[in-house]
């Protein structure tokens, strides 16, 4: 075994380590390791494509979960007239969305120099694509003005490449086009403010599926049923919200909308 290989097995299994004891910093750090050698020792394997994907997902899951929460806090205190509560608010959460920032560009920077150069199955391209959407999304969440049109162009470039090329080379039911549908079609009604082009989307994908599912492997089933449920969940909020706005204007409040 070649001392590359070795390492990189090592940091693979430093990462599998830190997942099972939730510890996602160091995960991060052990896959950050493991991209920056694929350009020299081949792209990531479905096992280190996922471990990757999790431990970004959970170091900024936690950042957007805290950035929500003080958003909410902020609207409360501001009701009161707390405006002391509410600049402690706001320094907290320009710390939070510091961390995001760096987290998310961290990512999209290694994906654009290292991931998607060195994938040469449409799988890996497909999955590193949507990945990119994903990371532009979260930072259109909170950025504001120039630097937000500029994430919100990334992930809609990012999305689109990844989604014409799942529909040319990965089957309706493959668990990744089917998350890169749900991912987009969140991305349609959250941040471009579109429900019916995600709605239009969304049940194109599930339909789709639904016309398939008999020829879903055994292997991908579960994760392909699941993300359809998801979907149709999705569908049933927004077709349901959207119904709503078109009888009387209603209380804006958090959407559950759902994502993988």
């Amino acid at each position: 075994m070649s001392d590359a290989k070795s390492e990189r097995e090592a940091n693979v299994y430093q990462a599998v380590l830190a997942e099972q004891t939730e510890r996602y910093e160091e995960m991060v750090q052990a896959m950050k390791r493991v991209a920056a050698s694929a350009a020299k020792d081949g792209e990531l394997s479905v096992e280190e494509r996922n471990l990757l994907s999790v431990a970004y997902k959970n170091v900024v899951g936690s950042r957007r979960a805290a950035w929500r929460i003080l958003s909410s806090l902020k609207q409360k205190e501001q009701s009161k007239g707390n405006e002391d509560h509410v600049k402690k608010i706001e320094e907290y959460k320009s710390k939070i969305e510091k961390e995001l920032n760096d987290i998310c560009s961290e990512i999209i920077q290694s994906l654009d120099q290292q991931l998607v150069p060195s994938s040469s199955s449409a799988e890996g391209k497909v999955f590193f694509e949507k990945m990119k959407g994903d990371y532009f999304r979260y930072l259109a969440e909170f950025l504001t003005g120039d630097r937000r049109q500029e994430a919100v162009d990334g992930a809609g470039k990012a999305y689109k490449v990844a989604f014409d090329l799942a529909k040319t080379d990965l089957t309706t039911t493959h668990p990744i086009r089917l998350g890169l549908a749900l991912n987009y079609s969140v991305f349609q009604y959250e941040i471009l403010n579109s429900p019916e082009q995600a709605c239009s989307l969304a049940k194109q994908a599930f339909d789709d599926a639904i016309a398939d599912l008999d020829n879903v492997s055994e292997d991908s089933y579960k994760d392909a049923t699941l993300i359809m449920q998801l979907l149709r969940d999705n569908l049933t909020l927004w077709t349901s919200d959207m119904q709503a706005e078109e009888g009387e204007d209603e209380e804006e409040g958090d959407k559950d909308n759902k994502a993988d």
